[in-house]
């Protein structure tokens, strides 16, 4: 699900955008192996048959809906956007709730993981922000670290734009945070080794 054009103001770039990392599905995909298990037992037990067998399924399915079906929506339905004037979260599929950071309001960003969540690639986002806006936390996020170097870096950027002065480290270039995912991805799938990883991450980081 592209983020939609007509949602950015005119010459506005999207930075990078992303869904909540995919460890948020482990614990549906447990409950839908459960479940898959227990009707098995229930089709091949003899003495389980008629309307039990019914309560039995209609059981499931209503479970399935409400511990499966409604943690995939809710993590399909979320997106956090970073364009060159701000960030944005948006989340549900019918009724939808969102925030939207001006860069220059942004005033610290931090980053935590656990060793789990690290071996995952995984972690949490506090950005703390000027205005009503306060504290905003971005829970479960893909890689925390790259991200927030990406967001001080895109932040800079902007502040160089509002200032009317010209970028000492040359034109930001948005297509780098797509090659921090791909080559990411890469080390995900195995394909190459975390050294590999972070030393191109690091030369793609220092091209922005």
């Amino acid at each position: 699900m592209a983020w939609p054009e007509d949602a950015l103001s005119d010459g506005e770039v999207i930075v990078t955008s992303f869904r909540p990392h995919w460890k948020l599905l482990f614990i549906p995909m447990l409950w839908f192996l459960a479940g898959l298990v227990l009707v098995g037992i229930a089709l091949a037990m003899d003495w389980i048959s008629g309307a039990f067998l019914w309560v039995i399924l209609l059981g499931v399915i209503g479970a399935a809906l409400w511990f499966v079906v409604r943690p995939f929506v809710d993590w399909y339905t979320t997106r956090y956007v970073l364009t060159d004037e701000r960030l944005i979260t948006r989340t549900g599929l019918i009724a939808k709730s969102g925030v939207e950071i001006p860069l220059e309001r942004i005033t610290n960003v931090n980053f935590s993981q656990s060793v789990f969540e690290r071996m995952l690639g995984a972690g949490d986002l506090l950005i703390e922000s000027a205005g009503s806006a306060g504290q905003s936390e971005f829970s479960n996020i893909p890689h925390p670290d790259t991200f927030q170097t990406l967001l001080y870096k895109t932040r800079e950027q902007r502040s160089i734009e509002l200032s009317g002065s010209s970028a000492p480290t040359g034109e930001f270039k948005p297509h780098a945070a797509d090659s921090i995912q791909k080559i990411a991805d890469l080390r995900d799938q195995g394909l190459i080794t975390e050294e590999e990883y972070e030393e191109k991450r690091q030369k793609l980081l220092d091209e922005i």
